[in-house]
This record gives C-alpha cells, structure tokens and sequence, in this order.
C-alpha cells in the first residue's frame, strides 16, 4: 500500500505542475497565484508520498485531503475536475488493494 499511494501522490504532484500553464493561459490567472497554490499542493503530496514508508497513517489522512484540494482546483482549472476526479479513483483503489493484500491469508498457511 505504500508504494501505491506514494506513486499516486508524485504522479499528482506533476500533472499539478503541468496544469499551471493552463490555468495562466486559458483562465487568465496570475502566474505567482498559480504556482503558489499548485506548488503548495504538490509539495504536501511529494512530502506525504515520502513519509508513506515511515508513518502511513499520516499519509493516508493528508493524502485524502490533497484528492479534495485537486477536485476543488477543478473551481480553477475546470479539466481538474476530471483528473482529480481520477487520481481519487486511483488513491481509493490504491487503499483497497493495499488493504486486501496486506489482510490476505498467506498462501502458506493455506498449503500447509
């Protein structure tokens, strides 16, 4: 699981990124307003990505709050409504997967 959502977070991190252009060029915002808020984001994601291995409980929480903040950038940037929308597939995915494999029984114990 912590490798799951530490991947979705860094992939979050740069489509964060490459959506500032956008915001600037079609919406019409200013460039500082828009790398502050996406640069914001996407340093909470890569910090909550890299404290997955260590304390997961925490990256859980502040990872869930990052998929609201990039469904709420959609207010911005209207395209991230559909993205955020994906990535919080992927990080609710993410969780069950992880959660079912690491709650599996063993294959040993079943042969056994």
């Amino acid at each position: 699981m912590k490798r799951l959502t530490s991947t979705v977070l860094v992939m979050e991190a740069i489509v964060l990124c490459l959506a500032v252009p956008v915001a600037v060029q079609m919406n019409h915002h200013s460039l500082g307003s828009a790398w502050l808020s996406a640069g914001i984001a996407a340093t909470a994601a890569v910090l909550f990505a890299g404290v997955a291995r260590r304390v997961l409980p925490v990256t859980l929480v502040g990872g869930s709050l990052v998929q609201v903040f990039i469904i709420a950038s959609g207010a911005v940037v209207p395209a991230m409504y559909i993205l955020g929308g994906i990535f919080a597939a992927l990080w609710a995915t993410g969780i069950w997967l992880g959660y079912r494999v690491e709650h599996a029984p063993s294959q040993q114990n079943a042969k056994g």
